[in-house]
């Protein structure tokens, strides 16, 4: 499952960080979905609250064909209580920790080190199958800021409604012949200032925004390493997310400045399959330890995921104008908190 981990925390830009050799965790038999899970968790957190990021930067909406282009970049910071995860022993079927070691790192730990996990498989008639992999630490050194991040690329154009329509799309990518990605999301951005009679005047803005994001990515795993206890046929990792926010957007608009702020809520979904056929090879072992054999394994299509998140979330942030260029940051108080920063060209 080379990299597939990398692509979920930064699929713009996944070849530059660390990889890292996941299908190994298959050797965990029937713990290996629960390993995978505890793992992989806060990325996939992390990534629903950064993609409901930088929807809006002002509660004003365009007039009627004005539009913009917003280029961001949203950093959801990971708790540190979601950087380790308890090992506890009898949640699993066949595996120890031969060290002692009563936690792991999730990918988004600042620790990279790798811990040995032992298996151990009861055959019921005195022999084990047995075998050991290394589990993989954090990768936030290799990222630019410890932190899950998702760039976003966003048209705006405003409706005859006091309503801006809102795109996000990627198109399918290809990244080194193995890897695709795509995205794309809409948002609706509705003025409510209109309905507040006399309010309309002030440089007070308020509106509402519904607007959801999918994001779909595969990568072909490769076998790297032919020698070792797993063999890949036909492997692929697909990951897709759909997300969804609502929120209530008051800006005060300046000439120069604006300052905006937000309260609303955030949902998410999210799935990973892990397909192909994998060769798995365990030692036999009898009951004082000696090696007494070998046994192949075979599973096809082994894991497959799913996460859920909900919470609520607030915003606060600035954007300077300069004339038809603005540039903003803001910060979001949520489960993840989230900073996200970026330009805009905006066109009235």
């Amino acid at each position: 499952m080379k990299k597939l981990t990398l692509l979920l925390s930064l699929f713009v830009a996944m070849q530059s960080v660390h990889s890292q050799e996941l299908e190994s965790l298959l050797l965990a038999s029937e713990d290996a979905s629960k390993l995978t899970e505890s793992y992989i968790n806060p990325v996939m957190k992390g990534l629903m609250y950064s993609m409901n990021g930088s929807w809006a930067t002002t509660g004003k909406v365009h007039k009627t064909l004005g539009f913009d282009l917003t280029i961001s970049a949203n950093a959801s910071y990971v708790p540190d209580a979601d950087k380790l995860f308890a090992f506890i022993p009898s949640d699993y079927n066949y595996l120890t920790l031969p060290n002692g070691e009563t936690s792991l790192p999730t990918i988004m730990s600042d620790n990279d080190y790798e811990t040995t996990v032992d298996v151990e498989i009861d055959n019921g008639d005195g022999t084990y199958n047995v075998a050991s992999f290394e589990m993989p630490g954090g990768i936030t050194k290799d990222l630019p800021i410890n932190a899950v991040p998702a760039p976003m690329v966003q048209l705006g154009i405003g409706l005859p409604t006091k309503t801006d329509l809102k795109l996000r799309y990627v198109p399918k990518l290809n990244f080194d012949d193995s890897v695709e990605a795509n995205l794309i999301g809409l948002g609706l951005q509705h003025d409510i200032t209109q309905y507040l009679g006399p309010i309309d005047k002030l440089p007070l803005s308020l509106s509402i925004l519904g607007a959801f994001t999918n994001m779909d990515v595969s990568y072909a795993i490769e076998d790297e390493d032919p020698s070792d206890d797993v063999t890949v046929t036909n492997g692929e990792a697909a990951f897709e997310m759909k997300t969804w926010t609502v929120q209530a957007i008051g800006s005060l608009d300046f000439k120069i400045i604006t300052l905006y702020g937000s309260l609303g809520y955030n949902g998410g979904k999210s799935s990973i399959k892990l397909k192909g056929t994998y060769d798995l090879e365990y030692d036999v072992e009898d009951g004082s330890g000696n090696v007494v054999g070998t046994y192949n394994d075979s599973v096809t299509n082994p894991i497959n995921l799913n996460f859920e998140s909900t919470g609520v979330r607030g915003t606060l942030g600035a954007r300077l104008n300069l004339a038809f260029f603005k540039i903003f940051a803001d910060y979001t108080l949520q489960q993840y908190n989230t900073l996200s920063a970026g330009i805009a060209f905006s066109f009235r």
